[in-house]
């Protein structure tokens, strides 16, 4: 993993547990995230075990900045030794033109619940709108086609798979659908951003079907609000 990677990252997460309410949710999600004991991250910053455990579970008041920076720092370097297999799901490109937005959640959210958030309708699969996701992604879709190569493709879907792909720019929905069979893993729903219901091409609506995935429209006018939407509602 380059340098530049690894900063936008450990600022990315750094800047999560910083600006929570509450400090010990992120910091256990992103220690669970990485696969790293409390005792080897405690090792690592050369602590115990129980400070670790404490600002998990809230018994010390919020760790500092400084804290924040060594804590994140730590679970980064834990992860190069073991060949980065965390950080390189989670890094697409960094600062890349087609990611608007790249989030894993701190508690699981049912699927139909994502679809009012956004102002959904569901075109396929309305009947699987009862699972969990727990993250998203919102991609510029013709930014992707135009830059995005195959194993960045495959990134954009952080720590789990088990999160909603949100495509935007998009005209008729059939380019999307199309990515979406050909490469693997899968997402747990696709959502087209840009486009009214009813314009959407019926190959994609079959693609879904067969793939058996939900496929929603997201009907918030601009990307802008999309993403703000999500920000400040999971």
């Amino acid at each position: 993993m380059d340098l530049t990677s690894k900063t936008v990252l450990a600022r990315n997460i750094a800047g999560e547990i910083a600006l929570a309410t509450k400090s010990s949710e992120p910091m256990k999600k992103w220690r669970e995230i990485f696969g790293v004991s409390q005792k080897d991250l405690a090792k690592h910053l050369r602590i115990s075990p129980s400070v670790v455990s404490d600002y998990e579970s809230a018994r010390r008041k919020s760790p500092g900045t400084s804290f924040v920076k060594k804590f994140v720092e730590a679970l980064i370097d834990i992860d190069e030794g073991r060949g980065s297999q965390v950080a390189s799901k989670l890094i697409v490109a960094p600062e890349s033109e087609a990611i608007l937005d790249l989030r894993e959640l701190l508690t699981p959210i049912k699927a139909s619940k994502f679809v009012k958030i956004i102002d959904g309708e569901v075109l396929a699969n309305k009947k699987l709108l009862d699972r969990s996701l727990m993250g998203y992604t919102v991609i510029d879709s013709i930014q992707a086609i135009l830059k995005l190569s195959e194993r960045e493709l495959r990134n954009i879907y952080g720590s789990s798979t088990e999160r909603a792909l949100i495509f935007t720019k998009v005209k008729l929905g059939r380019s999307p659908m199309i990515a979406v069979k050909v490469t693997q893993p899968k997402p747990a729903m696709v959502v087209l951003h840009g486009l009214r219901p009813e314009k959407v091409d019926r190959l994609a609506v079959h693609i879904a079907e067969m793939e058996n995935l939900p496929l929603v429209v997201s009907k918030i006018k601009t990307e802008d609000e999309l993403v703000e939407k999500l920000r400040n509602s999971v």
